[in-house]
């Protein structure tokens, strides 16, 4: 797969490395005997439920747990993902601090190939995206594909940079760190953003601040019912609006948390494995339409655990869950005049209405879906690519 590997600009004075994910295998022992000595909850009539009504049962803690133990092999998954061409690029931020930004891409031959940046959330990584670029890199060659694909990490997550200690770190210098990335890469001159969950409101702030990122499509658009909704509703989306009133009021604690104590959160998920599990498992169990293999809900997991990042991906949850903000979505300052694109997916954590996300910018393609949740590039990865390439076909100026 090395023929993808060789970004177009090889003019600027800082490149991108290719980086190889090792991780060792001190480290690999070092948590299967944490989980063989992290001790199990007491089975309690909220644990013991099967509708998950009051989080994980205990039941599939343990069952999970042993997997993870005594079955899962890292060393299968850090292979396949290294089949991908990874990268590291140094971005000088205003800090005057160089932050490596680690990320994975296709790199097209062709003149006229359109660069796309795939933006993940939490608790997702790059990892979510490989389902596409698989699909891309068996569908294409290096000469035909028509798209450059780049799938960063955000600073704090994975093998990216985290954010300095001294000073406080926002959706807005995530949004200019990539923009940087993208310029760097030598696609200045304009390239299109994907993004979900955090991503999605990452990408609105690049698209609605930087004139270079052209277009924006989401899979995700989380926000208050508008004062003046654009158009009407059809019954799937009523129903949406349904689960998104369940999510705020029952299932979104964990971000009330992020927001107001991440210290303590933090501390708590990095001390234990098995706690990391339960927490990060309940959002990949409850956000999506089917439940994920659990192969590929582990490997999320153990790449946090083995960059210990948890703690330092937090951070844009003060800006977005913290009371009275103003979220990302529906914040004029990020009206998206450019091109927008929506796909709605009906087990989304808050499937948004069409009406609802037409007030936040040039909303020019929509796409309703019947199956997928959150994780859509997971769970649907041909399902997303097609509303990407057939966004991209209308919006794109050549």
């Amino acid at each position: 797969m090395s023929s993808f590997s060789e970004p177009p600009n090889k003019s600027v004075d800082l490149k991108p490395y290719r980086f190889n994910m090792d991780i060792s295998n001190e480290a690999i022992r070092d948590l299967k005997t944490l989980l063989s000595l992290s001790p199990l909850p007491p089975v309690t009539f909220e644990n013991s439920l099967d509708d998950r009504k009051y989080g994980i049962t205990r039941e599939w803690l343990v069952r999970t747990r042993d997997y993870w133990q005594d079955k899962f092999d890292w060393k299968q998954h850090e292979a396949h993902i290294n089949t991908f061409p990874n990268f590291k690029l140094p971005i000088k931020d205003d800090d005057g601090n160089d932050y490596d930004i680690h990320f994975v891409a296709l790199f097209s031959r062709k003149p006229d190939a359109v660069p796309l940046l795939f933006l993940h959330g939490w608790p997702g990584s790059f990892l979510e995206f490989l389902p596409i670029l698989d699909i891309l890199r068996e569908r294409y060659s290096p000469e035909t594909l028509p798209y450059h694909v780049i799938c960063p990490s955000m600073p704090g997550y994975g093998f990216s940079t985290p954010p300095r200690t001294n000073r406080d770190f926002a959706l807005e210098d995530i949004a200019r760190m990539f923009d940087r990335l993208m310029g760097q890469l030598g696609f200045g001159a304009g390239y299109i953003v994907q993004g979900g969950d955090i991503g999605s409101k990452v990408g609105r702030v690049i698209t609605a601040t930087y004139d270079a990122a052209k277009a924006l499509h989401i899979n995700f658009c989380i926000m208050p019912e508008p004062e003046n909704p654009i158009g009407d509703m059809n019954e799937a989306e009523r129903k949406g609006l349904e689960r998104t009133h369940d999510f705020k009021t029952f299932n979104s604690s964990y971000a009330l948390q992020h927001a107001t104590k991440p210290s303590t959160i933090g501390a708590a998920l990095s001390a234990s494995p098995l706690a990391l599990l339960a927490w990060v498992g309940e959002k990949f169990l409850d956000w999506t339409d089917d439940d994920l293999p659990v192969e590929q809900l582990l490997e999320d997991v153990s790449l946090y655990w083995f960059t210990n990042c948890i703690a330092t991906s937090l951070y844009p949850y003060r800006h977005l869950f913290t009371p009275g903000v103003i979220g990302a979505h529906e914040n004029p300052k990020n009206y998206v005049n450019k091109p927008l694109g929506y796909s709605w997916f009906p087990q989304e954590l808050a499937p948004i209405p069409r009406s609802w996300a037409a007030t936040t910018g040039n909303l020019v393609f929509y796409r309703q879906h019947d199956k997928g949740g959150h994780f859509a590039a997971l769970e649907q990865p041909d399902v997303l690519l097609k509303d990407v390439e057939d966004f991209v076909a209308q919006v794109w100026k050549k």
